[in-house]
């Protein structure tokens, strides 16, 4: 299924200076393919063709740009399945799962090739007062220069769309580094991208070790740093980014309040949790991790939750019906083992799972979970999710806020002045009503607040973050 080596990708070009970097079958563990690894001269070279790049990227008509992403769409179609493969392989990804990635990497392209052609600026009025009376205004976006991008493993493909498409939509020419443990995907986006027209040192696409990647942070010649994983990393990559701008989207400790008068739909409720918590075996920064339930439905909430979790199916990710596949590494897993642990020696209970087998956990669900547990504060990244009762909404909006972080929350509600008070009050980036907080819309501004990130994705908003508005100012005659 997958090649016996890929290459990396330097100004466009496919070069193969070594297969260095092992990618293993996250299933089985045996390596599946290898590929070539940068060095930190591999990067400057890529930088340096990158802020040469600028000048033609820049000056790319809007039909222009908008014929690059259109292409991405097109092949990336044609080898849809392929693609999900190479998903299930080299992230452990259930095969359903990882279609809806591809489709969504479609999306995010396609997005960006409409808004391609919609970099706009408005007229400006100055004659504010008489000392302005003779003076108009315009102001437009112009691209901002060379960019880096550093992506996860999690969503392997289209975390690095919602990068590189804006950038290409935009203008920008950029260096990618994608994540070591999967890369192929990446990898395979920089095949189509080298069919295209882009200017020669448009992109570069360089795995590497973090050591090399701390070039994307600290060269002065980028413009603008991109990076999506964990909050340790990226506060510590902020700090040395210099003048550069700076978008992160970090980690994520999602709840969601089960509000009173739901029962009605509480069978629906319970699969979009179970989903929410489950999907991925929870290795999303939006994860349901949290569920926080009025005490009239908590009872009956919690058998149907533990019911439909443990019929949940985990095995090999091509397995068209594997509903959980393998975390990204029995590390992880034992990870998970160990936070659960310990939750349960201060006085937690398990409701349903809790056991592993090698890089698998079973889908899991706690009660009375001490809130000052690992489990409880952190980011699990795992098939884990907390249930607690509340009696008194504004005390559960509360215990949201609790947190360290603010990506989304999610509020399953038919009080709207409910819905009004968590959307006023939940310290997050999107509060999501009558859904669980793992929804994600390729269009929508996503992003959070606290240690969850600084600016926003999501492509019109990615495309802002990417460009800088100069204004035009003219005296009448």
């Amino acid at each position: 299924m997958l090649k016996e080596t890929y290459p990396l990708y330097l100004a466009n070009r496919p070069h193969s200076p070594n297969a260095a970097l092992a990618v293993t079958h996250k299933y089985t563990g045996a390596v599946a393919t290898r590929v070539a690894l940068a060095d930190e001269r591999t990067i400057d070279a890529a930088i340096g063709r990158a802020v040469a790049a600028f000048e033609p990227t820049r000056r790319m008509r809007g039909f222009q740009r908008q014929a690059v992403l259109n292409h991405v769409v097109r092949r990336v179609g044609e080898r849809h399945d392929e693609l999900a493969r190479v998903l299930a392989v080299e992230a452990g990804k259930p095969i359903r799962d990882a279609r809806g990635e591809v489709t969504r990497l479609v999306d995010t392209f396609r997005v960006a090739a409409e808004e391609s052609v919609r970099v706009e600026g408005e007229y400006l009025a100055l004659d504010i007062s008489p000392r302005a009376a003779e003076y108009e205004g315009l102001w437009r976006r112009f691209p901002l220069g060379p960019c880096s991008f550093i992506t996860p493993w999690n969503f392997p493909l289209n975390l690095v769309a919602h990068k590189i498409a804006p950038a290409i939509a935009v203008g920008n020419p950029w260096v990618l580094k994608p994540a070591s443990r999967t890369p192929v995907g990446a990898l395979l986006l920089g095949e189509i991208l080298a069919e295209t027209d882009l200017p020669e040192g448009a992109f570069s696409i360089l795995p590497c070790s973090r050591e090399g990647a701390d070039l994307f942070a600290t060269d002065e010649r980028l413009k603008l740093l991109s990076f999506t994983g964990s909050p340790e990393v990226g506060w510590a990559l902020k700090a040395k980014a210099g003048r550069k701008r700076v978008v992160l989207e970090l980690g994520g400790n999602a709840a969601c309040i089960v509000d009173a008068g739901v029962e009605p739909d509480l069978e629906r409720i319970v699969e979009r949790l179970v989903f929410g918590a489950f999907y991925q075996s929870g290795q999303s920064c939006i994860s349901v991790q949290r569920i926080i339930a009025h005490a009239s439905v908590y009872e009956d909430l919690k058998r149907k939750l533990v019911a439909r979790s443990t019929q949940l199916k985990s095995g090999d990710p091509l397995v068209e019906d594997t509903f959980l596949g393998p975390l990204i590494s029995e590390s992880d897993a034992k990870r998970i083992e160990q936070w659960v642990s310990e939750a349960v020696s201060a006085g937690a209970r398990v409701l349903c799972g809790g056991r592993r087998k090698g890089s698998f956990y079973e889908a899991t669900l706690l009660e009375n979970v001490p809130t000052t547990q690992r489990i409880y504060c952190d980011e699990a990244f795992g098939p884990i999710a907390l249930l607690e009762p509340f009696d008194d909404f504004t005390d559960a909006c509360r215990r949201v806020n609790d947190s360290i972080y603010g990506l989304q929350a999610g509020v399953f509600t038919n009080n709207l002045q409910h819905v009004q008070h968590a959307y006023e009050v939940l310290d997050v980036g999107a509060v999501v009503i009558n859904d669980a907080p793992s929804l994600r819309v390729d269009n929508m501004p996503y992003g959070g607040v606290k240690e969850s990130g600084l600016h926003r994705e999501g492509v019109r908003f990615a495309m802002q973050e990417m460009t800088e508005i100069k204004l035009l100012v003219w005296r009448r005659a």
